[in-house]
């Protein structure tokens, strides 16, 4: 725990200060008490358990202020709470090797199910869109709070030649900022998007493809899932497109699913063997202050996801918590004057 305002932690030397005059205050009642033989009869008959109990409400006041006078130096904590508004971009490899059975039924099936799970378990708040990649990346569903929409988005994926990571990570960025100006077109096919006409005929400036880079991470509003089976056969650079997100702030999960060593796969007349590049993946994870997750089967797959729920939805962040101490000050206070009432018929 931090204080905004430290320095007014001194007052908490007042407490000691305090009780030593409560104990000085009851001793001179002692004195006063031996002076005459029926006070000194009658506290005699209170009983141990009364005399204790005549500390309680005092002692409660004291802890009181005490909360009072830390919460006066603004306290801070890092605490869990959830984010005001979410996107969560789940893109999907959807190359020929998502149809291996070494996940059940296979690895496309197993992963279109557990991304329902998760798309399921979210708040009604947070959007979710879909992005599928294979030789190319495309966005199959924009962001959007209608889970029937994302369901129904992820159960028309199709299965494709080739597997752009990078592409998968560009297009979703895009998704998110989609006024950014990230040009799509030149980073995937290498070639310029269409101009726009000049703005004497109506037309807009084209948008600065420029960004000042922020810390990694430091974008709580979006995240994105990435999900493959394999390793880049085409598009860009999957640690120059996981670059961009981290300049950008966004958080890139990436779930390998499938076996280490992969396996030969049979795809439209075509023979290769499909491994899980766990280093690449990693690294984008690491890149964007993202977490790297194997799935090596269905059921671990759907703890992925559940794991993921939890950690996207929610943010730890650094939090002033003075409202808790007055609300604890003021609590203490209140039983203590309550049991004072109801002891003694008075408030100490």
């Amino acid at each position: 725990m931090k204080f905004l305002w430290p320095e007014l932690l001194w007052l908490l030397l007042t407490l000691p200060v305090l009780a030593t005059l409560y104990v000085l205050i009851l001793r001179s009642k002692r004195k006063a008490a031996v002076r005459y033989a029926s006070l000194a009869m009658v506290q005699e008959a209170m009983g141990a358990g009364r005399r204790f109990r005549r500390h309680v409400p005092p002692l409660l006041f004291l802890l009181a202020l005490a909360a009072m006078l830390v919460g006066i130096a603004r306290p801070t904590a890092v605490v869990t709470l959830p984010l005001q508004e979410q996107t969560v971009i789940l893109a999907m490899d959807v190359s020929g090797s998502m149809r291996a059975k070494d996940v059940e039924p296979n690895r496309l099936v197993a992963a279109q199910e557990a991304a329902k799970t998760f798309v399921a378990e979210q708040p009604r708040d947070v959007r979710v869109g879909v992005v599928s990649f294979a030789g190319t990346a495309a966005v199959v569903q924009p962001p959007t709070r209608s889970r029937e929409d994302i369901v129904a988005a992820i159960d028309r994926f199709q299965l494709q030649r080739g597997t752009a990571i990078g592409s998968g990570i560009i297009v979703s960025l895009a998704t998110i900022f989609p006024d950014a100006g990230i040009d799509v077109s030149r980073m995937i096919y290498g070639r310029d998007a269409p101009r726009p006409l000049p703005r004497e005929l109506g037309g807009k400036a084209p948008p600065n493809q420029a960004s000042t880079p922020v810390p990694p991470g430091s974008y709580p509003s979006a995240a994105i899932i990435l999900l493959t089976d394999g390793q880049r056969t085409t598009g860009p650079d999957s640690l120059d497109a996981a670059k961009m997100a981290a300049d950008r702030g966004v958080r890139v999960f990436t779930v390998g699913v499938g076996t280490v060593k992969g396996e030969v796969i049979g795809f439209e007349g075509w023979s290769f063997h499909a491994r899980l590049d766990e280093e690449t993946l990693k690294a984008i994870a690491h890149k964007t202050l993202g977490e790297y997750y194997h799935a090596g089967t269905a059921a671990d797959l759907k703890k992925v996801y559940q794991n993921l729920s939890a950690k996207i939805v929610f943010e730890r962040k650094e939090t002033e918590i003075t409202a808790l101490f007055s609300a604890v000050a003021g609590l203490l206070a209140l039983v203590s004057a309550l049991l004072s009432l109801v002891w003694f018929s008075r408030i100490f």
